[in-house]
């Protein structure tokens, strides 16, 4: 494989606590039980591949997790089914070679002769997708090759074609650079120990702007009260919303979407592709929104709290009042904006 010849393949397609006294919506149990027992991630076994990987081509390995969190994310069913392996899949011709009669070639040495890109990174006689090693080692040639002197952009670019991938790849690297694999811890967000109320009205219907529903958790509590970064992520969106107000966006590695809106204020320095860290300030509750910029006092000061998740082809809102129910018993570590990285 030259530096000169370039492959095109297909990639499989890919959101101390004073009071809680309201809880206007009874969440079920089961609900809170899910969140409860979420399941290690399976990504973290293989950070040793991608540091071997990457340090045998010069590239950096959070850029392989990043690809592989991604790929791994935006999977459609079908794509699952067929590939159940973590991470990116390589469609066979590519992985055997395209004048090879048998695209499910596992064996190393007719691959090679064919010019295909499956290679046996473990010395076990096979070159297969589904062995991490040889997939993980594939994913790092390609990538070293395609970008040759030039920046890696380029290659990540023809893997996806898709500008959003593009940055939620570089920002998931960027994450696990700071954060490590995984990054899963999370925090209430708000600061407990300040006056709240949890109004549990997702799915309730709103009227400013035509008929619509309510697409959160609203949370009351005085003016200023600190408003926290709940998850490990960067800031994808801020500024104003006619709906929203001020209003925050940050995603995490898991492709979830937060939504904090009317907002009083913005934490002293935030800005949009900033990592944020549970337990962050980001902002301060207020009554923003519901009109041009700077409109407030429209309705009492309260944060709105929505996620959504993405999949790469639809993104829709789900309840959060499961996960909120379980952040709230989790202990704070408040980190103000002159302690932020």
């Amino acid at each position: 494989m030259t530096r000169r010849r370039r492959w095109t393949f297909g990639l499989l397609s890919m959101s101390a606590a004073v009071s809680t006294l309201l809880l206007v919506q009874q969440v079920p149990a089961s609900a809170v039980a899910s969140v409860q027992s979420a399941k290690p991630d399976p990504q973290a076994a293989l950070v040793p591949l991608y540091q071997h990987a990457a340090a045998e081509r010069d590239l950096p390995w959070t850029l392989l997790a990043g690809i592989d969190r991604y790929a791994e994310l935006t999977k459609s069913k079908a794509d699952r089914a067929e590939h159940p392996w973590y991470g990116l899949a390589f469609q066979p011709a590519a992985w055997a070679g395209m004048d090879n009669p048998n695209w499910d070639d596992v064996n190393p040495t007719t691959i090679a002769l064919f010019h295909g890109l499956g290679v046996d990174a473990n010395g076990d006689g096979l070159a297969v997708q589904w062995d991490p090693a040889d997939r993980i080692a594939v994913l790092a040639n390609w990538l070293d090759e395609q970008s040759g002197e030039d920046d890696d952009s380029t290659a990540v670019w023809d893997l996806f074609q898709d500008a959003t991938a593009m940055d939620r790849v570089y920002s998931f690297a960027a994450i696990f650079e700071r954060y490590g694999i995984p990054p899963d811890k999370h925090c209430f967000p708000l600061a407990k120990r300040y006056n709240y109320t949890i109004k549990h009205s997702f799915g309730a219907g709103r009227s400013y702007g035509g008929p619509r529903i309510h697409e959160g958790v609203d949370i009351f509590a005085g003016y200023g009260t600190p408003v926290l970064a709940c998850s490990y992520g960067y800031v994808e969106l801020l500024g104003w919303n006619r709906f929203g107000g001020w209003r925050v966006g940050i995603r995490d590695v898991n492709n979830v979407y937060y939504y904090y809106a009317h907002l009083s204020s913005f934490a002293k320095g935030l800005h949009q592709g900033q990592l944020v860290e549970p337990g962050q300030v980001i902002g301060y509750v207020g009554s923003s929104g519901y009109g041009p910029p700077g409109t407030s006092g429209k309705f009492p000061p309260h944060l709105h709290f929505g996620m959504y998740k993405d999949t790469g082809r639809s993104e829709w809102a789900f309840s959060p009042s499961a996960q909120l129910l379980q952040w709230q018993r989790l202990p704070q570590h408040i980190v103000y904006p002159d302690k932020a990285h």
